[in-house]
């Protein structure tokens, strides 16, 4: 099979502490947010926030059990029990997991989220129930 080469639109490299400094992308929005083996749990809301009408988040990390099996172990970096699915309330959730993995061993939570479109958000959803006739 043949390799494609797609170019980047646009790409950019941003160096920065986003848990001591300000937020680089303040009033940006994006089409996806992907966050793995991360919690800061003050930047939940500006993650959100950063999302697009139209975007998807995914966000997995590790949850509370996982100090039984390793690291992380602190609570500051373990996920509460049904927390993330909490912090995506307003999102549409496509799809959510929580609990144990054994290759390798870990407990975590995942999430794969979208944002409606102004468009869609607005019009009831059993307007977007496909007819059975």
């Amino acid at each position: 099979m043949d390799s494609i080469a797609i170019p980047a639109k646009s790409c950019e490299k941003i160096v920065a502490d986003i848990e001591a400094g300000p937020w680089p992308f303040a009033g940006r929005q994006f089409d996806a947010v992907v966050v793995t083996n991360y919690l800061w749990r003050p930047l939940m809301p500006t993650l959100l926030d950063s999302l697009a009408p139209g975007g998807v988040l995914i966000y997995e990390t590790f949850a509370q059990g996982n100090e039984t099996v390793g690291k992380p172990s602190r609570p500051d970096f373990l996920l509460r029990t049904g927390e993330l699915l909490a912090a995506c309330n307003g999102l549409r959730v496509v799809a959510y997991e929580d609990g144990f993995e054994e290759a390798p061993p870990r407990f975590t939570q995942r999430i794969a989220a979208l944002r409606e479109p102004a468009a869609i958000a607005a019009v009831p959803r059993y307007w977007l129930t496909p007819r059975t006739e």
